[in-house]
């Protein structure tokens, strides 16, 4: 927000006093009282009984700020309020700030230059880009100037300074210039009728700027926020209600430092993943020569892809710059896994008859993998074609389906966290015994009952013994042991000689066809070893009470068997009796973990092996988008959580039902923006692969940590001691929490326009189409599993299905641009304590539009806006939000939520001409004949 430029005006030569210009020493200077987190400064600004340069004409007028510090002789260039038309004594709505790390102190002087705007650019809201062709895109002339020192306004009377304009010699004087401290929650009551006239027929309202979001969530919460947030930038208005009352908006944008930390958490488990699928390869044993070559070969790319992941990350750990990826860095293969603009846009509302509220939007671009491409179109096009490929190759591989594929990471998954589980929960076993604890022991025995169905249930899977079989006739000269069981007659038809390998999709080898005696035994042995081991405990511990007899009962239902068989002699070492069983159940694990591990990893050889660098290349881009999506994600339910943690009822939705996450799309369905909107919306769906659980931070480091793999992820979210203890007992446990993730995309730029006349929007429309349906089925568990008292106390039951109604009819509708599916999607969102996003291709300039329309609509719908005052807060919000995209941007988005100037003088609005393709033709030939007068 500040511009740190050095220079003087022509005007402000003058100023510098020659007293300083001459000070060589080293003066001490007297710093700004004020409170940590807090702006040292912040005033705004009204003039009276301007003197026009012409006579009965109407100003228009804006104030230039600039500061002279102490130790300097330079004049620099600070800030700017927006131009107030048509009136002599404006009023105007932009305040000044200096944020707590500005170096200004009581000496500091400040020269405030009031100009007459004679040519006001209308592509701009209000203000203009502060840089050294400041008024390049005006015609004005100066008025007059005033000056004072900081510690002048702050010891005044009121803390107020009526200041008078003088011409730039000095001598006449053209007016005063009020300059006024302002101070967040010190707005006196009374006041708002006598400023309400004065603003009424300016059409503005009183705002300043300050950096500090401490005053929205209480400073306790200060670790937690600045682990998320930096660079707050923040705004302060009031507008008037409808009653004649001010209402008082604080507007927050922050950074996220989750912008980096996040994907380099992310890269770090892919390369550790990746080098542990290589480990497993290389571990899959002797396989016959074409299996062996395509292993090789395998490993080969795999092993260049961990190497690229690992360069991504060193370059990602040199970042030390900027918190986000701005717009222009896209492109940029080294940050080709960090959100473009990724931002928090918060407007806290504080209303003279209502309580305060938060209104949080996360601003992010669309999750996309820009430097890939999309000249072959987005991950839901690249997806469903490799797919089909694949299923209808004739190429020798077996075909398994995503599904199967995934559930051989899963299986894979959890025998790699089992195992080591069991192992630990064995060992404390032992430990217990040699304690001869009995209590103890029984606590180890549960544990480790648990862990071990789990582990046995992981294996009851179809695709484990159908794997098995599809690596047995993979190995060298591998045939069957026994002939196929006749179990069904499709099974007796099957040609026993056939290899598996050369199988198609229908013909994934079927138990039938191998011998599962050997697998069911080795399967079994290690439910039959647990059992070995309840069995005994149980014994010991009855025959410490001294009830032998009732224990060879309930020994017998257990296993009779195996109780008859075990024996303990009086007084016998506990551990000597239970360290064989121990040894027995491990033996036969690691034989099970073997060979499903082998069989499972030869399952995703056959997904590697069919297009090498297709297959390696979509998962890269999943990577990339996913990465994009998830730090935006991890970011909002931070804040989400932060929010409402003392809401009891957000809390009992969070663990019972979770939380929905929905997603505001800008795109268009034209040219690249396709490829964009088909990233997104499987990056979107793929964050459904994601849970939280939130533990207690041991430390100052309250940073996210990311575990588990690419088919599922778990966020751990660390709070502070304080916080912590607030949760309700399931979320301390250590309960999985879930999120919904929906998108709704609705295009509104005039390439939008094109597609909607000439090309395809069904894309769009099927994407709604979907996330409605899963927006319906988590209203549905909402109502289900959410009391009832709950769900009357924050909304009414009918009043969130006919928002759903009105949605779906919308959707179906196929309107033109209906933005009325945003606003809706929106509405439903915020009811159900849900986390918003908009996008668009960089969170720009239809972003920006979009997040400042919804909030004054919050603030007319919920907070009694004056109606007069819809359309002035509206431009005070966009002011400066719009001007930097608009005057800077290297992709300019036009066309957004409002009526835009076209950026070239002589092409007309593409939208007013698009009624005929003979208008089209004829506007393109006025427009080539115009650039061809201009360059003769």
């Amino acid at each position: 927000m500040e511009i740190k430029e050095e220079g003087a005006s022509e005007e402000g030569q003058h100023f510098l006093p020659t007293a300083q210009a001459n000070d060589t020493g080293d003066p001490q200077f007297t710093s700004i009282q004020k409170t940590p987190n807090e702006p040292q400064l912040e005033f705004i600004l009204a003039c009276k009984d301007l003197v026009a340069p012409v006579r009965d004409r109407k100003l228009n007028t804006l104030v230039q700020i600039s500061v002279i510090h102490p130790a300097e002789q330079s004049l620099t260039r600070y800030s700017s309020t927006e131009i107030v038309e048509g009136t002599r004594d404006p009023l105007f709505l932009t305040g000044v700030t200096f944020p707590s790390e500005y170096p200004i102190y009581e000496e500091t002087k400040i020269k405030l230059t009031v100009y007459d705007v004679k040519d006001k650019s209308h592509d701009t809201v209000s203000t203009f880009n502060e840089n050294r062709s400041f008024f390049s895109h005006f015609q004005r002339s100066f008025l007059g100037y005033a000056s004072f020192k900081v510690g002048e306004l702050l010891k005044s009377k009121e803390q107020l300074l009526a200041l008078s304009l003088r011409t730039s010699d000095g001598g006449k004087v053209v007016g005063t210039i009020e300059v006024s401290v302002v101070k967040m929650g010190e707005i006196e009551d009374g006041e708002a009728d006598h400023i309400t006239t004065d603003v009424q027929g300016q059409k503005c309202a009183l705002v300043c700027e300050c950096t500090a979001p401490e005053n929205v969530s209480g400073k306790d919460n200060l670790p937690f926020l600045n682990a998320v947030l930096k660079n707050p930038v923040c705004k302060l208005y009031r507008f008037p209600t409808s009653d004649n009352k001010w209402m008082r908006i604080r507007e927050q944008m922050s950074e996220s430092i989750l912008s980096f930390h996040i994907p380099k958490e992310l890269i770090s488990l892919h390369i550790k993943e990746d080098l542990c699928r290589n480990q497993e390869l290389k571990e899959l044993g002797e396989l016959s020569p074409h299996w062996d070559n395509l292993r090789k070969n395998v490993l080969t790319h795999c092993d260049q892809m961990v190497n690229m992941y690992q360069d991504i990350l060193t370059e990602l750990s040199k970042e030390t710059g900027s918190s986000f990826k701005s717009s222009s860095s896209k492109g940029e293969k080294t940050l080709e896994f960090v959100p473009i603009n990724l931002h928090l846009q918060r407007m806290h509302v504080h209303s003279p008859h209502l309580k305060d509220a938060l209104y949080d939007v996360i601003t992010v671009g669309a999750p996309a993998a820009h430097f890939q491409g999309f000249k072959n179109g987005g991950l839901r096009k690249l997806l469903h074609r490799f797919e089909t490929e694949r299923r209808n190759t004739g190429y020798q591989f077996i075909y398994y389906s995503p599904e199967n594929t995934a559930k051989a990471k899963e299986v894979l998954s959890n025998i790699n966290q089992l195992q080591p589980l069991i192992a630990t929960h064995a060992d404390l076993l032992l430990n217990s015994a040699s304690q001869h604890s009995p209590d103890s022991l029984k606590n180890s025995l549960k544990m480790l009952s648990e862990k071990t169905e789990l582990f046995v249930h992981a294996f009851k899977d179809q695709l484990v013994r159908s794997a098995l079989l599809a690596l047995y006739t993979a190995r060298p000269g591998g045939i069957l042991k026994k002939p196929p069981s006749p179990k069904s007659s499709t099974e007796e038809s099957s040609p026993q000689g056939q290899p598996s390998p050369m199988r198609r999709q229908d013909s994934i080898p079927h138990h039938s066809d191998y011998d599962e005696e050997e697998w069911d035994r080795v399967w079994a042995n290690v439910g039959k070893s647990l059992n070995c081991i309840i069995a005994m405990v149980d014994k010991l511990i009855e025959r410490e009470a001294g009830s032998e007899g009732s224990g060879g009962s309930q020994d017998g239902e257990k296993d009779p068997s195996l109780a008859d068989s075990i024996t303990s002699p009086p007084r016998e070492d506990w551990y000597e009796q239970l360290y064989p069983l121990i040894l027995t159940l491990k033996d036969c694990m690691g034989e099970v973990v073997n060979r499903a591990k082998q069989s499972l990893t030869f399952v995703l050889l056959q997904e590697l092996a069919y297009s090498l660098p297709q297959c390696l290349m979509l998962t890269l881009r999943r990577d990339i988008v996913f990465s994009q999506a998830l730090a935006g994600l991890v970011c909002g339910f931070i804040i989400k959580l932060q929010t409402s943690l003392h809401d009891p009822g957000f809390l009992q939705q969070l663990h019972t039902v979770g939380l929905i996450v929905q997603y505001e799309g800008l795109l268009s369905t034209y040219s690249d923006e396709i490829g964009m909107l088909e990233d997104m919306a499987v990056g979107i769906s793929d964050l459904k692969k994601v849970a939280f659980k939130i533990i207690e931070a041991k430390s100052n480091d309250v940073l996210p940590v990311i575990t588990g793999r690419r088919e599922h992820y778990v966020v751990e979210v660390k709070l502070p001691a304080r916080m912590f203890e607030s949760l309700p007992l399931q979320i301390k446990e250590g309960q999985l929490l879930y999120v919904y993730p929906v998108l709704f995309n609705v295009g509104i730029n005039e390439q939008q326009t094109l597609a909607e006349r000439f090309g395809d929007v069904s894309l769009q429309e099927s994407i709604n189409q979907e996330n409605f349906e899963l927006l319906k089925e988590y209203y549905k568990i909402f109502m289900e599993k959410m009391p009832p008292d709950y769900i009357s106390h924050f909304q009414e039951q009918n009043d969130l299905k006919g928002l759903l109604e009105n949605l779906h009819q919308n959707i179906q509708a196929k309107k033109r641009k209906n933005v009325e599916i945003m606003w809706l999607a929106a509405t439903i969102c915020r009811k159900l304590n849900g986390i918003r996003f908009t996008c668009c291709k960089s969170a720009k300039d239809r972003t920006s539009m979009s997040v400042t329309l919804e909030q004054c609509s919050i603030l007319r719908d919920e907070h009694q806006l004056h109606k007069d005052f819809f359309i002035r807060a509206l431009d005070c919000m966009r002011s400066r939000q719009t001007q930097e995209a608009l005057n800077e941007s290297d992709d300019p988005e036009t066309g957004c939520l409002t009526d835009n100037k076209p950026t070239s003088r002589h092409f007309y609005p593409v939208a007013l001409l698009l009624v005929s393709s003979h208008l089209l033709v004829v506007w393109l030939i006025l427009s080539l004949a115009l650039l061809l007068a201009k360059y003769q």
